[in-house]
């Protein structure tokens, strides 16, 4: 997929990186979601497929709050994003170890999505002290 990334943020690092989970994100979802997708034997379906989707919708709110953090000239508003990323972050991992618990052989690229969010984490420490 093609992301219109705004010039002024594509060399930013902590924005690529970003992009980067917004993709793994949705690829893991995709992978999970085809083996939850189906109905249990009592007519009920896998709760955890709901999270999958929790995960892209997180993702996908990360570039556009950095995004915003950027146009913002005030650093109390800056800050307000700055926390609604720390946010989206720690649901992303919440989210990620609760689909740990899934039946789906997609979990095992979870450390992987993890691991992005750890170094998305200290991209972002760096991110704000620049801002």
């Amino acid at each position: 997929m093609n992301y219109n990334i705004p010039s002024h943020l594509s060399e930013l690092p902590i924005y690529q990186k970003a992009i980067d989970i917004i993709v793994l994100s949705r690829n893991i979802s995709t992978y999970i979601g085809q083996d939850l997708s189906y109905l249990r034997s009592d007519g009920t379906e896998d709760t955890h497929i709901y999270f999958s989707g929790d995960i892209i919708q997180q993702s996908e709110s990360l570039a556009p709050e950095i995004e915003k953090a950027q146009a913002e000239y005030c650093s109390d508003k800056k800050h307000k994003h700055f926390m609604s990323l720390e946010r989206l972050v720690h649901r992303l991992h919440l989210n990620c170890n609760r689909l740990q618990h899934c039946n789906s052989n997609g979990k095992d690229y979870l450390p992987i999505l993890q691991s992005e969010l750890k170094k998305f984490k200290r991209l972002q420490r760096h991110w704000m002290m620049t801002l």
